[in-house]
This record gives structure tokens, sequence and C-alpha cells, in this order.
């Protein structure tokens, strides 16, 4: 694969970061469109064996596979800006949207934040669907799941979601069976294998080693890193299902209001980019006066609080990258690789499932008039082909009027 200049990688994906609304599998459709088709960086065959490696790995697929085109183009500074390009724009407009809400929340009508939230349960709702006819196909895979639900609800602490996928895969090796192999091109990976071991080095002292800091330090600082990269490093499934992660982390703690928690994950919707820029929104949330009760410790907030956050939780998407892809062709082989990841598959709907229920559910539909926008939300999305960015433009305001008629 030939080099291409910096600065034509930034701006290719920064079109496509004003552009690519409808969640990840929508931007795989976009990279796909514009790098194999248009530009021709990438072959069909490679493109989709990157698309397989980047579902493999935690964290934000399309994020990943954006990192890894521009990896192959230009090394790391070439997935450095591919990951700028596209983040940019929905990372500015989520930060935006958090300094508003906590500067001026007077201004904001609470219809408007309550249709937000009605978008959002829709939204979610037809991602655990999704997802569900992805990773619960057989009863295995559905026990999988109904076990992972019961084990959800012993505990609400952020550690506790991590033992559940651990079970999953531990369940899924023992009970599911592998996929057949595929074999495909080899992909000519510019990244040499010490490199790459490198890199998982440094991905497992960071996960291993910042909770220590955060507790020894007790600095905001160390803190809000620690939450976001673990939340980043641990989430299977890409940006719907990252939600269960921080909302224990966030609103379970008080560390972020429920309402503004939710308002901001169906607003992330309406924007085009990565559904991690969430996190973003997050970090400039959080409560200046928010202390932890385990560690007596503080988080960053604001502006700083947001950056920190949105470089944080991409961080391990990049790492795990550089340190898989060299070695990619021969672990997706490994049949006991396959069956894991199927666990854990059927371990994240479970925690869509949970994260459904509370705080969503409990925190959005509370009149029958909610019940009935949030029925009709979802028909729109799955039956209507209603775009999430488009149903989130429209929900506030079907709120407020149907507010005025009933």
């Amino acid at each position: 694969m030939s080099k291409a200049p910096l600065w034509q990688i930034f701006f290719s994906f920064l079109k496509l970061g004003c552009t690519s609304f409808g969640g990840p599998m929508a931007h795989i459709g976009f990279f796909r469109t514009e790098f194999v088709i248009n530009k021709g960086w990438i072959s069909e065959r490679d493109y989709f064996d990157l698309v397989a490696l980047c579902q493999f790995l935690p964290g934000p697929a399309s994020s990943q596979v954006g990192m890894a085109i521009g990896m192959l183009r230009q090394g790391y500074t070439g997935a450095l800006v591919a990951w700028l390009g596209f983040t940019l724009p929905s990372a500015l407009l989520m930060l935006a949207l958090a300094q508003g809400l906590s500067l001026h929340s007077n201004l904001v009508p609470a219809g408007l934040l309550h249709g937000l939230k009605i978008a959002a349960f829709a939204i979610i709702a037809q991602a655990v669907y999704m997802m569900a006819k992805t990773y619960c196909l057989s009863l295995r895979t559905g026990a999988i799941t109904l076990f992972s639900l019961l084990l959800l609800n012993v505990s609400t602490a952020s550690y506790w979601q991590v033992l559940t996928i651990a079970v999953g895969a531990l369940l899924g090796i023992s009970f599911l069976t592998a996929a057949a192999p595929n074999d495909k091109p080899t992909l000519l990976v510019n990244i040499s294998k010490h490199a790459a071991l490198g890199w998982g080095a440094l991905f497992l002292l960071l996960l291993l080693g910042l909770p220590f800091a955060a507790g020894y330090c007790q600095l905001p600082l160390i803190s809000s890193i620690e939450a976001f990269f673990r939340a980043g490093s641990l989430v299977f499934g890409g940006g719907h299902a990252v939600l269960p992660m921080l909302q224990a982390d966030f609103v379970s703690s008080g560390a972020v209001p429920a309402d503004s928690f939710i308002a901001g994950y169906g607003a992330v919707q309406a924007v085009p980019g990565p559904l991690f820029t969430f996190a973003g929104f997050l970090g400039a949330s959080i409560n200046p006066e928010y202390v932890n009760p385990t560690t007596g410790v503080g988080m960053s907030s604001g502006l700083l609080g947001g950056v920190i956050a949105l470089l944080a939780i991409f961080a391990p998407a990049f790492l795990l990258l550089a340190a898989v892809l060299p070695f990619w062709q021969t672990l997706r082989a490994i049949p006991w690789m396959q069956q894991a990841m199927a666990g854990i598959g059927a371990s994240v709907v479970a925690m869509m499932l949970n994260t459904l229920y509370h705080p969503v559910w409990t925190s959005t539909i509370l009149t029958p008039l909610d019940l009935l926008l949030a029925v009709a939300a979802l028909l729109a999305l799955h039956f209507g082909k209603l775009s999430a960015w488009s149903l989130v433009l429209l929900s506030p305001t079907l709120f407020c009027i149907s507010n005025l008629l009933f």
C-alpha cells in the first residue's frame, strides 16, 4: 500500500467526521465508499479484514478501522491524524453542549431534555435488538445472556461488569462452538512484531497500573484518566456498549446527574462521527464538587475534563490496534478465541439490557405519554428506517407538542 500525505489523510477523515451519521456500522460503510471505492487506498478484501479485526478488539470499532487505514498509509502519525480528523467535529459539538448545559441549564426547556432522553431510549432499545440478533443466535448464547443479566444484578460496581465480561468469555470457551476458519489475504502491516509487543505491554501497564496510581496519587487528573481508560479498554460491541460502564462509573457514583447523562447520550446520536465522543461530554459535565466516596478523590471537570476523557477513552483503541494488527491473521484462526468472543458478545447484550432498564427506562418512561412516544420512536427507527440523528432532532419537538395537546 503506497503512502499518502498526512494532510490528505487528515482532510479525508475530517470530511467523514462532518458527514458520517448513523453509528459504527454506517461509518464502516462510509469508509468503504471513500477508501475502497473512491480513493482505492485499500482493497475490498483487505478492508473487510480490518473490519473483522476491529470487531474483535474492545473499543470503538469504526474509529479503529479509521486508525488502521491511517496506520497502513503513514504509520503511527497516519493513525493519529485519521483519528483526529474523524473525531474532531463530534468532540467539539459535545464539549460545547456540555458547557452550554452546565452554564445555562436554566435556559434549556425541560421538554427538550426529556425529548432527548426518549430518543436515547429508542436508540438503545434498537441497539439491544440488533446486538441480540448478532450474538444470541442459539439457546446457549441466550443462556449466557440470561446468566450474565442475573450476575449484573448482584452489584452495580463497575468492576462487576468487568467480571461479567470475563465470565461470558469463560462460558463461551466452555460451551460454544468455534466458526469454521475463513482464509483471507494477509495485510501488509508496517509494524514490527517487537514494536507490537511493546504497545501491548504499555496497554497492560496502563490498564493494571492506573488504578493503583489513582489510589496512591489521590489526584483528580489521574482518577479521570483511569476511569475513561478502563472504559475504552474493556468495552466490546462499539459505541452503544460503552454506556453501561460509563453509567456505573459516573451516574451510580453521583459524578454526573442521570438526566444529563441520558440527554447527552441522546444528543450524541444527532452529531456525525464516533459515539465515543460522549466521553468528552461526560468529562466536561462532572460535578466539580464531586468526591468519590471510596477513594476520597474527585475528577477533572469542565473543558479540561472533557479533553482528558476523550484522550483517555480513545487511547486503548490505538494501543490495542498497534499491538494486535501484526498478529491478527494467526489469532483469529484460534478456536478458543472465537468461542471467547462469542461469549463476550452474549454478555454485552445482557449489559445493554440492564442499562436499558436502569437508568434509561426508570428515569425516562414516567407517564403513559412517554411510553407511547418511546414506542413510536422505536417503530420509526426499526420499521420506518428513520435515522438516529433525525429522531434526536424530532423527539424534543414532538414531546413538547404532545404535552400541549394532552
